[in-house]
Formats: C-alpha cells, structure tokens, sequence
C-alpha cells in the first residue's frame, strides 16, 4: 500500500523533542544562576575575612589604632584603614565588585580603637555579612 513511505522522524516527533531539549535547559540554567550567586557571596566573604587580618596588622602597626573615626559608612574615608591600607582598599573594591556594586558599609569608632564592615549578600536582600575588631 504505502511502498513510497520515506524513514525519519515526524514533525510533532521533532517537536516533543525541542520542547524536552528546551525544558532541560531552563533548569540547567536556573541550577547555574543559583550557584553564581553562591559564588559571589563566597567571594564577599573571602574578602571581609582578608579585611578583617589585614586590619590586625594594621592595628598593630600603626601604634594601636584603625585611623580616623569614620561614622559615615564610607569605605574610602581619608585617615581610615581603609583608605591608607592597599590590601585592605583593594579587598573592599574586590567584595564590591563580587556583590554586583553594591556599596559595602565601613565604620571606624571613636579614639580608633574599633572597625567594622558589612556588606550585604547577593542571595538575599536581607542578609549581611559582617566583620569586627571583637573577632
């Protein structure tokens, strides 16, 4: 009856194929969307821990203080260690760029004699991570 009949595939075969294909790709992509994320709070928290040494050393070497008071949250205040430290300045810029460019907040108390800095994660709006002179 039908002894013309050509092999291959249907068209609505080929369609439940794409569309499988497709579907498979859109949870891949949102799987990897996740981890980046994850990643780059990583790479924030990496670098408030680098922060965090390095203001230590600071600390020590600058005979017992962080620079000047910086009640402002500006991390790249004149006086502070966060401006007159490169590593510390360069991390900062770093965890800054890690977070999508959103701004990391720096405070040096009054007398020197306390930091801290916080920066918000990419995972959440609502979630910081944070570093201090009490360890």
């Amino acid at each position: 009856m039908y002894k013309n009949r050509s092999k291959g595939f249907t068209l609505i075969e080929l369609l439940v194929v794409i569309a499988i294909i497709g579907i498979l790709s859109a949870v891949v992509l949102a799987s990897l969307n996740t981890a980046r994320q994850k990643g780059n709070d990583a790479a924030v928290q990496s670098n408030l821990n680098t922060i965090q040494t390095q203001a230590e050393i600071y600390y020590g070497d600058t005979s017992n203080t962080y620079g000047t008071v910086d009640s402002t949250g500006d991390c790249t205040l004149a006086g502070t260690m966060f401006a007159a430290n490169t590593t510390i300045s360069s991390a900062v810029a770093q965890a800054k760029t890690a977070n999508g460019n959103v701004a990391l907040k720096c405070y040096v108390a009054t007398g020197g004699t306390a930091y801290a800095v916080a920066s918000q994660l990419s995972t959440s709006a609502t979630t910081y991570w944070c570093v201090d002179s009490t360890g």
